[in-house]
């Protein structure tokens, strides 16, 4: 049986936040529109402070450009031996801490919390908090990725 050489010594490992990303109204209204999120205060800043806050809310599922960004430093990283052309997305879950609104400065860590081989593809499971620069968090994304075993010739 051929299998991946996903790195399992990565499950623990913490890739820390490589900056700050400043969530802007258009990138908001952008990902709303591709998702079909129709709320008025994902696309009108006065819809969005009459519901209290200082301008657009971005969608709940948002945050998962976020995380899959940040995820790249674990991905890319070739001692963790991810083959991308062969991940397949398996989950993703959202816990929410507070909305995510146009004008947030985010960051964003990484934790690898699992890597397990399954007849010869890997399970890696990544926890990306997201937070303000002054640490309060804001949502925590858990994905699942599948990296699929390369297939006998």
């Amino acid at each position: 049986m051929t299998t991946v050489d996903v790195d399992e010594s990565f499950a623990g490992r913490v890739y820390p936040p490589a900056g700050t990303t400043t969530v802007t109204a258009d990138a908001v209204r952008a990902f709303a529109r591709a998702v079909r999120a129709a709320h008025p205060s994902h696309h009108d800043t006065a819809a969005a402070r009459e519901l209290g806050y200082a301008d657009v809310v971005a969608p709940p599922t948002f945050a998962v450009t976020l995380a899959q960004a940040a995820e790249a430093q674990f991905v890319s990283d070739p001692a963790a031996g991810i083959d991308f052309t062969r991940v397949v997305h398996g989950e993703e879950q959202f816990t929410h801490h507070r909305p995510i609104v146009a004008g947030d400065e985010l960051t964003a860590e990484v934790h690898v919390d699992r890597v397990r081989v399954v007849r010869g593809n890997a399970m890696v499971t990544t926890r990306t908090e997201l937070a303000l620069t002054d640490g309060t968090p804001v949502t925590t994304v858990a994905s699942m990725l599948v990296v699929r075993a390369p297939e006998e010739a």
